[in-house]
């Protein structure tokens, strides 16, 4: 996959903020006209000695529900951990391993949040502005705003709201189970975020793309 430079990783919180209000302008929220059949999920975790990323990206086929591809990548953990800036220690290596992938995507699931984030730029929409397809953040915990509860049946929504402002969709994804928290990247509105979601829910809770990266990741940690 040929992924354009988007910007120079800075190197402290304070550049990182800034360059996070400054591309927050150019997320584009649109429908997804069609349901995408090829669905990348990504994930990352940290090495055992915490020196290194590592990130997994597995290409799902909705339409016949197999992996088509998968690709594991390794890079230098150079950012502190500092909650709203997770995309900064992450996505070297995510987007490392979307770089070795040669299957066409469509569409793209991350382990993390878009819109529902303190500046309205999580990770999902970092990444969308990086690879410029539909990018969807589908997170199991809230990082900000305030919802109800979903009623318990699978595809029940509410509204995640920050300041009046809808950031994202609590979304039961399978009868009785926790929610996640599913917000738009890039290239993708709330509407078609959650249609997406849906659509790549099987057995699970998650999105299968996304669950079996995080596999992948846990498996390729292990050998780190």
């Amino acid at each position: 996959m040929t992924i354009p430079v988007l910007h120079r990783w800075p190197k402290n919180a304070r550049a990182a903020i800034e360059l996070q209000k400054r591309l927050a302008g150019g997320i584009a929220l649109r429908p997804v006209s069609r349901l995408p059949r090829n669905i990348c999920g990504v994930d990352a975790a940290f090495s055992r000695d915490g020196e290194r990323v590592v990130a997994g990206a597995v290409v799902w086929d909705r339409g016949v529900g197999v992996v088509v591809e998968q690709r594991v990548a390794r890079a230098p953990c150079d950012f502190p951990y500092i909650p709203g800036l997770l995309s900064f220690r992450e996505l070297p290596a995510v987007i490392k391993a979307l770089r070795a992938v040669r299957t066409p995507i469509d569409a793209l699931i991350c382990d993390a949040h878009g819109l529902a984030h303190p500046r309205r730029f999580g990770l999902a929409c970092h990444l969308g502005l990086w690879i410029n397809l539909p990018t969807i953040g589908c997170a199991k915990s809230r990082l900000c705003g305030e919802h109800t509860e979903p009623r318990g049946a699978r595809g029940s929504t509410r509204q995640l709201v920050s300041k009046g402002e809808r950031i994202g969709t609590v979304v039961r994804t399978r009868d009785s189970v926790k929610p996640l928290f599913v917000s738009p990247g890039h290239l993708c509105d709330h509407a078609s975020a959650v249609r997406i979601t849906l659509a790549a829910v099987t057995r699970y809770r998650l999105p299968e793309p996304t669950r079996l990266a995080d596999k992948l990741v846990s498996r390729a940690r292990v050998e780190s």
